[in-house]
């Protein structure tokens, strides 16, 4: 049957890229429609019970900057709270958050029950509507027809879903779900190159049998992170410390043992597995020479006694699996739970992709998350984000929006996808951007909340208490600068030496100097929140390298955004290669700074480009 409402946007999936994007359109006022085969699984945590860390939490920041959902439910559901590189530079501090993951599910869930204009479903999605290269709809397990102007995808890692134990396996897209494999098969029959990726997680261990005494315990920080720039402490509910352990060589022979009943070394999966967060397998074969690792022991719940051995994710046996567990220090008498697990799925190639996350094949449809070739919540949300904004904009026949390398992580990992692709599951990290000192996680609301504003995503709340932020900010700035110190006023609590009168603003410039010391002299207002007083201090300590940064932005913007005409024939160009023409015209970039990162393309090929650019303005304008 034919569903009686049509929707401006349907997403399939209720995963971290479903949820983001599916609340994203319906902020925006599209009518919206989320597809999932369990309504009671969405916004589940599949794998770590974590949000954030190195370069994610940026992305999460970034998420909650534009009205998202992610920060909001970590700092309903974190249970233990950490500023990750707290001793280093601020644009690689990270927040990351420990999070009960019952609590997050039902955050996630009431958020989306909460949000107008948008529907949910339980149903499978078996195929594709499409009409004339552009999908119009979609067809569900159910024999119902779904209409909807654009389609966005987020299938995670249920296309295709494949789950190994040890040499047994079976098909799923996660432990308890089904694979959605009618689906895999019909877009396998599109003009998708489709390949396979591998990711995994490790047993559960019940905590009544682990003795922490042994175990190193790792508390969370004091004062504690706020995730969302609208979040308070007030959210966040009862917090509990996580502990460390080892593996040590008795370990790593019973692994190196039951390596013969490895589906990735007996050749059984054939899909790449994340290299920055590997198997234990792997850690034991490729570091031989480390006789020991880290594993954190990390709670799932404060209602229950999982616990999640982060650092020992596995497709081993089982049996080998409870024997390596109970060879580390505090596990001697550790009960398994459930079992660890690999996962092979299909993924599609990024490069097939426009900066907005529509395939170039089939138009109105978007791809977000795990189906793009990445790794983790965070990047999966980030994606799922900017696909619902501009599968509203295709509804309403706008332009696309994205964000740049220079403006978002988001924009950063978008931009690395779809002109690099992936051969391994790809995870963000601070190295990954060339201007990271701009992009820190305590500005991604000056980066993007004014602009989401524009579009319609952020709510008046979050607006004012963002334009009540930056007045803040520019009021104490300003009163920083008219503010004098004159050497008198030095005490012997002070850490300050100064033998004339000095200017407030300059003195925190000095990098020996935090605001907490200027704070002990009684002319500066102590009574600001500490993310204000951060991001004074950071404003104003790096001032002169965020001015650098910012002219070096300018000074490549010219040709970073000097756009490449959509029907330009790169076999026109004489004197580019075989292979970087071949590049060129698959991967059709929308900009020379875009071309310049194609892996392959040189100077000499951007030079040749520009030139016949030139030349083919000046014929089109004749």
């Amino acid at each position: 049957m034919k569903y009686p409402e049509k929707f401006d946007v349907i997403v399939i999936g209720g995963g971290h890229a479903g949820t983001e994007a599916a609340a994203a359109a319906a902020r925006m006022g599209a009518k919206t429609l989320l597809l999932t085969q369990n309504i009671e699984t969405i916004g589940m945590m599949s794998c770590n019970p974590a949000i954030g860390g190195i370069g994610k939490g940026h992305l999460v920041k970034e998420i909650d900057a534009m009205d998202g959902l992610m920060a909001r439910a970590a700092d309903k559901a974190g249970i233990q709270f950490r500023t990750l590189n707290s001793r280093k530079g601020p644009a690689v501090r990270a927040t990351r958050a420990q999070a009960d993951r019952n609590l997050y599910r039902v955050a996630i869930r009431k958020l989306l029950d909460n949000q107008e204009n948008l529907s949910i479903f339980q149903s499978m999605v078996n195929n594709l509507l499409i009409e004339n290269h552009q999908v119009c709809g979609v067809y569900t397990q159910h024999q119902i027809r779904f209409i909807g102007k654009t389609v966005i995808l987020t299938a995670g890692t249920f296309l295709g879903g494949k789950i190994h134990v040890g040499l047994n396996h079976y098909t799923g897209g996660r432990a308890g779900d089904s694979a959605s494999l009618n689906l895999a098969e019909n877009l396998r029959s599109l003009p998708f190159k489709v390949e396979r990726l591998k990711t995994g997680t490790p047993p559960r261990i019940d905590a009544k049998t682990i003795d922490f005494s042994k175990c190193q315990a790792q508390p969370g920080d004091h004062p504690r992170p706020i995730f969302s720039f609208i979040g308070s402490h007030c959210d966040q509910p009862q917090q509990i410390p996580c502990w460390i352990t080892h593996t040590n060589e008795k370990t790593h022979e019973i692994i190196r043992s039951g390596l013969g009943h490895s589906p990735v070394y007996t050749g059984v999966i054939n899909g790449i597995g994340p290299r920055y967060c590997p198997s234990i397998e792997d850690k034991v074969m490729r570091f031989a020479d480390k006789n020991s690792h880290q594993v954190f022991l990390e709670p799932e719940s404060l209602t229950s006694c999982e616990i999640y051995p982060n650092g020992i994710s596995t497709s081993l046996p089982f049996e080998t699996q409870i024997n390596y567990v109970r060879s580390m220090k505090g596990l001697e008498n550790a009960v398994i739970t459930r079992p660890g697990y690999a996962i092979e799925y299909d993924f599609f190639d990024p490069q097939d992709l426009k900066n907005s996350l529509e395939t170039k094949h089939i138009e109105n449809l978007f791809f977000a998350g795990q189906i793009n070739g990445t790794t983790g919540y965070e990047e999966a949300g980030a994606q799922g984000l900017l696909a619902g904004i501009n599968a509203v904009l295709k509804a309403r026949e706008k332009p696309a929006w994205f964000p740049t390398r220079a403006t978002a992580y988001i924009g950063v990992m978008v931009d690395d996808l779809i002109t690099q692709g992936t051969k391994e599951p790809y995870r963000m990290f601070t190295s990954r951007a060339e201007y990271r000192l701009l992009l820190r996680e305590d500005n991604a609301d000056q980066r993007l909340t004014g602009v989401a504003k524009d579009m319609g995503l952020v709510s008046d709340e979050r607006y004012s208490q963002y334009c009540k932020k930056m007045e803040i900010l520019e009021k104490h700035k300003e009163k920083l600068r008219s503010t004098w110190v004159q050497p008198e006023m030095i005490n012997e609590n002070v850490e300050i030496n100064i033998n004339r009168e000095a200017n407030a603003y300059d003195l925190l410039k000095r990098p020996e100097v935090p605001y907490s010391e200027l704070e002990k002299i009684d002319i500066i207002d102590d009574k600001l929140p500490n993310n204000i007083k951060n991001q004074l201090e950071i404003e104003i300590k790096y001032e002169g390298y965020l001015k650098r940064q910012q002219d070096e932005i300018d000074k490549h913007k010219r040709n970073e955004d000097k756009k490449i005409p959509d029907n330009f024939d790169y076999h026109s160009v004489k004197g580019l290669s075989a292979e970087v023409t071949e590049k060129l015209d698959k991967i059709r970039p929308k900009t020379i700074g875009q071309a310049q990162r194609i892996s392959g393309v040189t100077p000499a090929a951007i030079s040749l480009i520009l030139v016949y650019i030139k030349k083919y303005r000046n014929f089109n304008t004749i």
